[in-house]
């Protein structure tokens, strides 16, 4: 089967799975007296005062005639109220009544409640996978705004999940063998067993609790700190991740009084490289080896603050 009709079937699956899951099919969301798409425009217009009817259609993508109907009958029950727009008195906006939100109102925490119940017999780790997943719809379909990536200090689990996507990326894109992990492995130990917070850090990328990299900043003396482990999801690149680690790294490094910032990586890297170079680190040596199953050439960089 070609691959486009393949994926056209798992969306179509997924469609299925989720209409039945949300309870979709049922006459009365929610055991509500009303349907989806009017359980919707209920939602628009309970979270967003002032609407006009166009505004809805464009939303919802709405048949004009149908939601007219739906409209007039939210009206007629007492739930909508109209008031024609100061800016152009042709039209008309809509909003809920004191009545209307009263109604709405239980079906905002039954929502709520209907999904914290579909969550609860996930671990923490598959509910953020979850949340990761859907967010990652919503952003291919452009339908909401990104949301930022944000910074973090490190807490528990987070070294299990560095040792790890170096690992496996490194072996995916590189060829690495486990050795490499080892390193990584032992770098991460090393840093929480002698870890100091007034002079290092470990930073988080993350974003809607997705982690999509990471950088380390560790005390080589009093003068002199190593830049460690940076790594960014490849679902990430692109997204300014890794120059926003570095320039965190470094902010940090100036703020303690450090007066170098050295690191080592290999030749191959040429993306991190890159953002070596663009913070103004200097090559300041290299050198042959054979490590992590690869004949590799390693760089010192040093940059001067």
């Amino acid at each position: 089967m070609p691959k486009t009709e393949s994926r056209i079937d798992m969306i179509r699956r997924f469609n299925r799975f989720y209409t039945k899951q949300v309870g979709a099919l049922n006459e009365g969301l929610l055991k509500s007296p009303f349907s989806l798409t009017e359980m919707r425009i209920l939602y628009e217009l309970n979270a967003h005062e002032g609407l006009s009817a166009i505004d809805l259609v464009r939303e919802l993508s709405l048949d004009p005639a149908y939601l007219s109907r739906i409209l007039k009958k939210f009206k007629h029950d007492g739930l909508l109220k109209t008031r024609r727009s100061e800016n152009d008195g042709r039209q008309w906006l809509l909003s809920m009544t004191e009545k209307g939100r009263d109604v709405f109102a239980p079906y905002i925490k039954a929502s709520r409640d209907e999904v914290a119940a579909m969550l609860a017999p996930l671990d923490e780790a598959s509910q953020q996978k979850l949340a990761a997943a859907m967010h990652q719809i919503l952003l291919t379909f452009n339908a909401e705004e990104p949301v930022p990536v944000t910074l973090r200090a490190h807490k528990p689990g987070d070294m299990g999940w560095v040792i790890h996507r170096h690992g496996a990326l490194y072996a995916e894109e590189y060829d690495f063998d486990e050795t490499f992990e080892a390193l990584v492995a032992g770098v991460a130990a090393d840093f929480i067993n002698n870890f100091d917070p007034e002079w290092e850090h470990c930073w988080i990328a993350e974003r809607a609790d997705e982690i999509l990299g990471s950088i380390f900043l560790v005390k080589k003396d009093e003068t002199t700190a190593k830049l460690r482990l940076l790594y960014v999801e490849p679902s990430a690149r692109g997204l300014g991740v890794g120059r926003k680690l570095v320039t965190a790294c470094l902010d940090f490094a100036r703020a303690k009084g450090y007066k170098t910032v050295t690191l080592w990586t290999n030749s191959i890297l040429h993306a991190a490289i890159h953002l070596y170079e663009e913070a103004g680190f200097k090559l300041m040596e290299e050198e042959a080896h054979h490590s992590f199953g690869q004949d590799l050439i390693g760089q010192n960089w040093d940059l001067e603050l």
